[in-house]
């Protein structure tokens, strides 16, 4: 394993990797670093297709020291589609989804859940506990059962039913509260409180591996194109794990000299409804301040204060980036264009990036002839209340 020490991004304090950890004492979520040069030996880019067609094909630059741990049902490598038809509607000849829809339990959150997993028990972790809007719940549930450990999971009662189910179906301890996510936080945080030591805490960033997960996207997109990386890389934000994720494996990678010093532009996209990143972006600020009366459709990033607020922020900036809001109405209108003229249905927070994307490019942000790449971090068919079927005729 290259994994050498864990740091914290605001204060430079390290900490041990082979110890169970949290949060940095000064509150910060910690990022996994790794022996990069000595990585850079071991394997060059063209090994990683002669191996699985997963995210473990990039297992020197994530955290799981012994294989025996490694919890996995097939997660990763999920297509880069081209979207020609909508692309051109648009004005990106060059539109590319990451379509996340085909991993396990349906969303890009079985990737920080397989290697968060992975590296809890490896690490000696009995039971997990997190608040979730849905789909990391279900995702983490999932692999904590085919681990053989425990999950408690606590998401809000507006959060897609199928979430629930998939919960239950992997015999979690769900719990549910009338509020947002970080209603379900605050009782999350009472629980561990309460199990003097038996419970760990999985919640977002408040461990450092489902980073480590997620970051396996960037790896992917660039190998997918030829290990060259896209002009502009457009996700949705709620948590943004995946896109600080995405961040760290384009800077590892160049480090590297797996790729050029040009990096894409990354666009965080939020609703009008909950929208904490785009304001503090506009503001100049680095922290945000609590989205009152947060709601969307795209449920996914109805965060109102991520605890990655600093390492979203910092990622759009030094990246030349920008963040978005955008209409529950362009949304839902959008993913019914986009499934009309590609084949494809989006969840909203995947149609949320395609919003945007359109935006962009009429405004003249992004330019003609660039590439990019937008991210569908779920499935579709998770979310069937998003088209509405209620003027189709009954026959006779």
């Amino acid at each position: 394993m290259y994994l050498t020490h864990l740091d914290c991004p605001r204060c430079g304090k390290e900490y041990a990797a082979d110890e169970l950890h949290n949060l940095c004492e000064c509150g910060s979520p910690l990022l996994a670093r790794y022996d990069l040069p000595a990585v850079a030996k071991a394997v060059a880019p063209e090994r990683f297709p002669l191996r699985p067609a997963d995210l473990w094909r990039y297992r020197e630059l994530l955290p799981v020291a012994d294989p025996r741990h490694v919890t996995t049902l097939g997660e990763g490598w999920t297509p880069l589609l081209r979207a020609p038809a909508y692309g051109a509607e648009i004005g990106i000849a060059d539109l590319m989804v990451k379509d996340e829809g085909l991993i396990p339990t349906g969303s890009f959150k079985a990737r920080g859940a397989a290697v968060g997993v992975s590296r809890a028990r490896e690490l000696g972790v009995e039971r997990i506990a997190m608040p979730t809007n849905g789909n990391a719940g279900s995702a983490w549930a999932t692999y904590a059962a085919r681990a053989g450990m425990g999950a408690t999971i606590v998401m809000p009662l507006e959060a897609p039913s199928i979430c629930r189910r998939e919960c239950v179906a992997a015999g979690a301890d769900l719990r549910l509260v009338d509020g947002l996510i970080g209603d379900a936080g605050r009782r999350v945080a009472e629980l561990i409180a309460e199990s003097n030591g038996a419970i760990f805490d999985a919640g977002t960033l408040r461990e450092p591996y489902r980073l480590e997960g997620k970051k396996t996207m960037g790896y992917e997109i660039v190998e997918q194109l030829g290990w060259q990386a896209p002009d502009v890389i457009i996700y949705p934000t709620g948590g943004g794990v995946g896109l600080i994720g995405i961040h760290k494996a384009l800077h590892e990678m160049r480090e590297l000299g797996w790729i050029g010093d040009k990096l894409p532009r990354l666009v965080a996209v939020q609703s009008t409804g909950c929208a904490p990143i785009v304001r503090a972006f506009a503001a100049g600020e680095d922290r945000v301040q609590a989205w009152s009366d947060a709601h969307t459709v795209a449920f996914g990033i109805t965060v109102p204060a991520p605890l990655g607020d600093e390492l979203i922020l910092a990622a759009l900036r030094a990246s030349a980036g920008t963040a978005v809001a955008v209409d529950d109405a362009d949304i839902l209108a959008d993913l019914r264009d986009f499934a009309g003229r590609e084949g494809l249905l989006l969840c909203p927070e995947g149609a949320a990036c395609l919003t945007a994307a359109r935006q962009l490019r009429a405004g003249g942000w992004i330019r003609a002839g660039e590439r990019v790449v937008v991210l569908n971090t779920g499935a579709g068919l998770k979310y069937p209340d998003t088209v509405d079927v209620s003027g189709v005729p009954v026959l006779a």
